[in-house]
């Protein structure tokens, strides 16, 4: 018995050691496709935004095939962990929870986040200020945790599946305020018809207890060369102007941050 499990011991290393070394030829991107900029699906049902081009230009610069895959917000983590595809590019914020159950690389992107509200609206970003105040924010995210966390039961939350319920409801009076990055806000609700409507209230919020260094791309643990296959792209098109150029198609500034 002694002998059969230091076989499956010795087996079981030479399996993760034959994942660690594949040979990455294709690489399959989880992305969200609802919080434009950085990814929406258009009416053709293709999937858009800074997080596509990212991924097609980190595989043309890795020099692998790029394929995309849609996945809703609630199970992408799960996905990956499953092999529905290698790695998540959608504005995750890389944060000390996430790394207990995957990898990331360094940051690509780094955007402030921000509460908005119909004109005229105040905001008192306390405990005081948020009793009783209905605030949208997109299921199990960082924005999600920080309101949990810092406001608990004062604040009441109210949780979508992706940003554009949540604007519907802010749009409606069903809710009070909608908690996101402040990109994905301009993006989704300001910029659009009838955005004139509402405002940014508050402070920035960036703390990196919960929203992390910036946002990162997602690896399973044991696939460390396609994170550093990742990492030195990244760092590549920072140089070669690949990533200002695709910067500069959805902002009017450096996203990457300093």
């Amino acid at each position: 018995m002694k002998k059969l499990l230091v076989a499956g011991a010795v087996m079981a290393t030479l399996a993760a050691g034959a994942v660690q070394a594949q040979d990455w030829k294709t690489v399959r991107f989880g992305i969200e496709g609802a919080y434009p900029p950085f990814s929406w699906t258009d009416e053709n049902g293709e999937l858009q935004g800074f997080d596509v081009d990212m991924a097609n230009a980190l595989c043309e610069q890795m020099q692998v095939k790029c394929e995309l895959v849609a996945q809703d917000w609630d199970g992408i983590i799960p996905a990956l962990l499953a092999r529905k595809y290698d790695a998540i590019i959608a504005a995750m914020s890389i944060t000390e929870e996430r790394k207990r159950t995957v990898d990331f690389t360094g940051k690509y992107a780094l955007v402030p986040n921000k509460f908005v509200t119909k004109k005229g609206t105040e905001l008192d970003l306390s405990k005081e200020g948020l009793k009783g105040k209905k605030v949208g924010v997109q299921i199990a995210t960082t924005h999600d945790k920080y309101l949990t966390d810092n406001f608990g039961r004062d604040v009441a939350l109210v949780r979508y599946g992706n940003a554009d319920e949540a604007y519907l409801d802010l749009k409606s009076g069903r809710i009070d305020y909608v908690f996101l990055d402040a990109t994905a806000i301009e993006e989704g609700l300001l910029n659009k018809d009838g955005g004139d409507q509402f405002e940014f209230v508050g402070p920035s919020v960036t703390d990196e207890q919960w929203f992390g260094e910036g946002f990162g791309i997602a690896v399973r643990k044991q696939d460390q060369k396609l994170k550093n296959m990742l990492n030195q792209a990244i760092q590549d098109l920072r140089e070669n102007g690949k990533y200002e150029e695709v910067n500069n198609k959805y902002f009017e500034y450096d996203v990457y941050g300093s």
